[in-house]
Parts: structure tokens; sequence; C-alpha cells
């Protein structure tokens, strides 16, 4: 969380709460200033080679992956179940598939560190890695077979680095600069279905604004970025750039101990240029994909120390070239 949207909760908690003991206040305000830390990194699905991409819709867009402002390490953990499937034709790693079914499920592990020094006129820097792990069901007709195929894997995915995230704060402003980079350290072979890396990599520089309303707990927020890949050289495949947008709005509550937040977040996802290389057997292969739905956390201090969670449901409404389902996010930080 950002720390201006924690201070609107903890100005909440100042207007409804004036007798609470000091000792109280104090953890609440602890809460304010420490939780500033935590980050989101996103995560398998999109449109290109395999119906899929790197980046998630859901990812990143919301209170709980705001970039950090205050000094310190952080560890993040990540759930991600996603359940789909595909009328339309799709290129994999073992031809063109029909009808696919794809349950697949992702825990990713990581943290980062943020520097107590100002960069580039008062910048908040901050580096992180996190490491995935999948379970992925899939079934489909591949064209030229005669039987429906079935295939389960499970291990390592590509690992996603992000040595560049700066945050400027201006009043009741936030602005966000960060580099997310996909390296392709999952499993991957040419000819199974189904695999759990993509085999290339991805660059994805994005951009973002937070609005947070001290006084009333409000907030606002969206982030914007161009998912660049590299070629899958097993395949001769080089998946189109991608541009994909996030935004959501919360309310913070002060609840027990902590600060509650509801809200909705939306994703919009369009594919900007078409695939490319000789196993483009489909040809540009522009994909789309758009999606809305709620959201809940908490934030809970714990000394000088703060433990924040989230949960939220995504299901997709319009897509175009790759599969159509529902996200379903779990999420827990500590920031130290």
């Amino acid at each position: 969380m950002t720390g201006d949207a924690l201070e609107a909760g903890s100005a909440l908690v100042s207007r409804a709460g004036r007798s609470a003991p000091p000792a109280r206040r104090r953890a609440r305000l602890a809460a304010v200033a420490a939780a500033a830390a935590l980050v989101a990194v996103p995560r398998v699905a999109g449109a290109g080679e395999g119906g899929t991409t790197h980046v998630t819709p859901g990812a990143n867009a919301t209170l709980i992956d705001a970039l950090p402002t205050a000094p310190g390490p952080f560890l993040k953990a990540m759930y991600l179940n996603y359940g789909g499937k595909a009328t339309a034709r799709i290129p994999t790693a073992a031809g063109v598939a029909t009808n696919a079914e794809v349950t697949a499920n992702t825990l990713a592990l990581g943290g980062g560190f943020t520097f107590d020094l100002a960069y580039l006129d008062g910048a908040h820097y901050t580096v992180a890695a996190f490491l995935p792990i999948l379970w992925v069901d899939i079934s489909a007709h591949v064209e030229g077979t005669a039987i429906r195929r079935q295939n389960s894997v499970s291990g390592l995915g590509d690992v996603t680095l992000v040595p560049v995230m700066l945050a400027w704060k201006a009043g009741d402003w936030q602005f966000d600069f960060l580099m997310p980079i996909y390296a392709p350290t999952g499993n991957y072979e040419k000819g199974r279905l189904g695999n759990t890396g993509l085999n290339y990599w991805t660059f994805d520089p994005m951009v973002g604004v937070v609005y947070s309303n001290k006084k009333i707990g409000f907030n606002a927020m969206v982030h914007a970025g161009f998912g660049i890949n590299t070629k899958n050289r097993d395949t001769d495949y080089l998946s189109g750039t991608l541009l994909h947008l996030d935004g959501a709005v919360e309310q913070l509550l002060p609840v027990g101990p902590g600060f509650l937040a509801i809200g909705a977040e939306g994703f919009y996802f369009q594919q900007v240029a078409g695939d490319s290389g000789s196993g483009a057997v489909l040809g540009a292969f522009l994909g789309r994909t758009a999606g809305i739905g709620p959201l809940a956390g908490y934030v809970l201090p714990i000394g000088e120390q703060v433990l924040s969670v989230e949960v939220k449901w995504l299901a997709e409404v319009d897509t175009k070239n790759r599969l159509n389902g529902d996200y379903v996010w779990a999420k827990a930080a500590y920031k130290f």
C-alpha cells in the first residue's frame, strides 16, 4: 500500500475514534508509516502464442500493489487460480488447438527492498524479484490428431525481476514507474500441450498514478504497461506487443485493530502488434481481454510491522483470440 492511502485510513480513525487509547492510535499510525512497501508483480495469461502472455490482469492494480515509499524490506506471497475456455483456434507448443479448457494455479513468492535514498528529484527506489510455481491442467483438440489431448504439468515458472521501481509523492498523489522483466526459467517443451514456462523474455515498462484522499479514505489508481516480447526460438514465434491497463477504486474503513479495504477493479488488455515468425501459422492473431470484479482486503499492524491481505475475483467479459474465464487472486504482504 502507499503511505498516502493508509494516511487516508488514519485520518478516518482520528475522527471516528478520538477516544481510543494512545497506544492503539500509535499502532494505527505505525501501520500508516510502515505498510507503504507492498508491491505486486504480474503472472501468466494474456494474448499471443498459446493465448497467453506473462502479463496478467489483477497483478498490479490495487493498494496492496502500489509502489513502496518507506525504506526497508518486504515479503509477499500471491496465489492465482484461473479457469478458462477457448472456442477459437489457438497456436500452442503442440500445434493449433481448438476447444481448449485450462485450469492453472500459481503460487508466487518474493520480496524486495526500498532504499533510504531519494533519486531523480525525490523518487523512492525499490528492487524486487518473484519466483512462481505453477500447476496446469489442459485439454484440447490438436489439429491433425484424432483424439482430444489432455496434459498436466507443474513446476517452476518464469521468474520476474524488477530492477527498477520509482515512486514520487506529491500531496495526495503518487506517480510510479517500474520495469518488470520476465525471464524464461520455466520448463518448456515443444510438442507438449501445456508448459510452465513461455520460453521467451518479456520487458514490461509501466507507469501509474495513485490518488489518496486522506480525509475520507477514498483511493483511486490506474497503471498502464507496454509488454514487449522476444522470440520463442523453439517455435520461431514472436508474440506481438501488448498494451495493458489496470484500474481500481478502494475505500479504507477503520475496523478492529486495522483497516478494512473494499472496492472494485477493472482491466483492459489489447495486443497492438501482430504475431510473426514462421510459427505464427494463424497470422497476426491479435488478442484482447477486458474484465471487472470486486475486491476486499485488510491491513493489520503488528507492533511496528504490518501484515496486509487481499482477495479479489475478476471475470473476463470481452475476449478475442484467447481463453475466457475468471481470475481469483489472494495476496499477502509483510512489511518489516
